[in-house]
């Protein structure tokens, strides 16, 4: 995105999120970030913080809706996620609800509510994982979060069909294997590296190849 665009980033106040904003304000764009709670980090790169949001209620997203006035959007990064184990004999089902609620419906719901406020040329980037492959699932486990990563996908495929008449392009995006706090700061690659491989791929993003499924090294990963 270029210089004056304004962003808007879920979950800004820490990790991947926070990074895509820090990367995103030297760029010059105008960063909204959202979030329940803000962080000090977050307060001095956003150009505006709407904190005390829950995404995955209608009140949280009223909330949301109230701080922005009427603000148009040129990206909404749909970045907000969590991440918990269920094993076969002991699954959590209250717990697969949850990631449900957080990785897929949350996305689905801003999407929704601030779709109209995106112009034409405008982007949404869903921040999925490769754990959404069906295809590239070896492992098994995981339930709630594969489960709730593949719907994301499959919610971020129709709005790319769904929006496309209007301009606006849709991205399924995997950050890689980040060091945070979700995988307790035990992957691969620094947030910094990865909000630059995302940064990367949402530049690529155009009406051409809206839809697409990718890795942020900017392999195209399979369903």
């Amino acid at each position: 995105m270029s210089e004056n665009s304004i962003i808007l980033i879920t979950g800004a106040n820490r990790g991947i999120g926070l990074e895509l904003a820090r990367l995103y304000a030297r760029r010059g764009c105008s960063v909204i970030g959202v979030c329940r709670q803000s962080s000090p980090e977050l307060d001095e790169v956003a150009e505006r913080v709407i904190d005390g949001v829950d995404v995955t209620t209608d009140a949280g997203v009223e909330r949301l809706l109230a701080g922005l006035e009427g603000q148009p959007i040129d990206l909404l990064i749909n970045n907000a996620g969590l991440l918990q184990d269920e094993k076969l004999g002991s699954i959590d089902f209250d717990s697969i609800r949850t990631q449900m609620e957080i990785n897929a419906y949350a996305p689905l719901r801003l999407a929704e509510a601030l779709f109209e406020k995106i112009p034409s040329g405008g982007k949404i980037a869903n921040i999925t994982s490769r754990m959404g492959s069906i295809a590239d699932n070896d492992s098994g486990g995981r339930y709630g979060y594969r489960a709730s990563k593949a719907a994301l996908n499959a919610f971020g495929k129709s709005l790319a069909m769904d929006l496309k008449p209007r301009g606006i392009a849709v991205a399924q995006l995997h950050p890689g294997y980040v060091q945070t706090r979700m995988v307790n700061f035990g992957g691969l690659i620094t947030p910094e590296e990865s909000a630059k491989g995302l940064a990367e791929r949402i530049d690529g993003l155009t009406l051409e190849n809206t839809g697409s499924f990718w890795h942020s090294n900017g392999d195209e990963l399979p369903w």
